[in-house]
């Protein structure tokens, strides 16, 4: 292999694993909190790709638009800070200018949505974020205080529902996603520097380096809020013991629902980026991309957040790696996720980075 091939191949496994850190990290953060593992973020995931096709194709009416965005703001307002001394004044500035906009665009002078890609984006961040709260509210909440294999039944009964139910309204059939140029028009550089050959180039799509770059922004922000704020704070001490922190006065479930809201929003980013790197969406494409994620959330060590983006960029350059350099043996890149699993629940089941969990007696 040329080193000008294994420089592309390490790009496009540094891309891979990025957006496989990124999945794992909701795994961990709910596994962190509540000890279950959340078998439904894979299609938390299908669900942000499928929010950033919508939003960029403009399927919907402005009205419609405009009600799920404020919907969207309120509902994540009101569940990290509650309702009992109701919206502040600039919540109610943004609503009421929000349905101005709706009458205006909606009913006066009726056109389609059309954001820009940035803004779908944002809109898809958002709304998916919501949709992982739902689940947490429908799904888990009521299933608190019951054994842990009712919780662990009712996210597989989760996860085939939004399954479903994502073949029922977008159908089973495979979507393309808007792709902006200026991320997939491939850069050219010179590898005469390290070839023999002085016309040597390498090619590299800026999406190969923007999602590494959006990965560390988002890790990098959220171990910020998981060290520097007071929500962060009582996440960490709630994965420590939750009934103690409930006596404290901490509103454990306001903290889960901002848990899963947050792991949803990373799912979605992660979304969004593979139907660009991949530009198909389907009901079903969350489940291969959930199941390695959360072989990497288990060889980082469940419940550490570095663990699970290490054990994302492993899995992601062992894939393209042996791809590149056994391509005979590409057809088993999957099962080598799921034996790299294996041998490390064998010899050390806590992970790379877990620690070993005590027994409270």
């Amino acid at each position: 292999m040329s080193m000008g091939l294994f420089i592309q191949n390490f790009f496009n496994a540094l891309t891979l694993g990025s957006l496989y850190g990124l999945i794992a990290i909701g795994y961990t953060m709910v596994y962190g909190i509540l000890r279950l593992i959340n078998f439904a973020h894979g299609d938390i995931f299908m669900l942000g790709a499928y929010m950033v096709f919508f939003t960029t194709l403009s399927f919907m009416p402005t009205w419609l638009a405009v009600a799920l965005i404020l919907f969207a703001i309120v509902f994540i307002y009101a569940t990290a800070k509650g309702l009992r001394k109701g919206l502040p004044w600039w919540m109610w500035a943004v609503i009421v200018i929000g349905i101005a906009l709706g009458i205006v665009f909606g009913v006066i002078y009726p056109m389609p949505f059309k954001p820009g890609w940035a803004m779908g984006v944002v809109f898809a961040v958002a709304l998916t974020s919501v949709f992982g709260i739902v689940v947490d509210r429908i799904a888990y909440r009521p299933l608190r205080d019951a054994p842990r294999i009712s919780a662990l039944i009712s996210a597989i009964g989760a996860s085939f529902l939004l399954e479903s139910l994502g073949v029922v309204l977008f159908t089973g059939l495979p979507r393309p996603v808007v792709q902006p140029k200026w991320l997939m028009e491939p850069k050219i550089f010179s590898a005469s520097w390290f070839s023999s050959d002085p016309q040597a180039t390498i090619r590299i799509i800026p999406l190969a380096i923007i999602v590494p770059v959006v990965t560390v922004i988002l890790v990098v922000g959220l171990l910020w809020i998981l060290y520097r704020t007071k929500p962060g704070l009582a996440m960490r001490s709630i994965s420590k013991d939750i009934e103690t922190t409930r006596l404290m006065g901490v509103s454990v479930d306001k903290i889960i629902a901002l848990t899963f809201a947050l792991g949803s929003s990373l799912a979605a980013a992660s979304g969004i980026m593979w139907a660009l790197r991949y530009p198909q969406v389907h009901p079903y494409m969350g489940i291969i991309p959930g199941l390695k994620a959360f072989v990497a959330a288990v060889v980082g060590g469940i419940g550490s957040i570095q663990g699970a983006m290490i054990g994302g960029l492993l899995l992601g350059f062992i894939e393209i790696m042996l791809v590149a350099f056994l391509p005979e043996l590409s057809g088993y890149k999957d099962a080598f996720a799921f034996i790299l699993l294996i041998v490390i629940l064998l010899f050390r089941p806590t992970g790379l980075m877990g620690e070993k969990m005590e027994d409270k007696i």
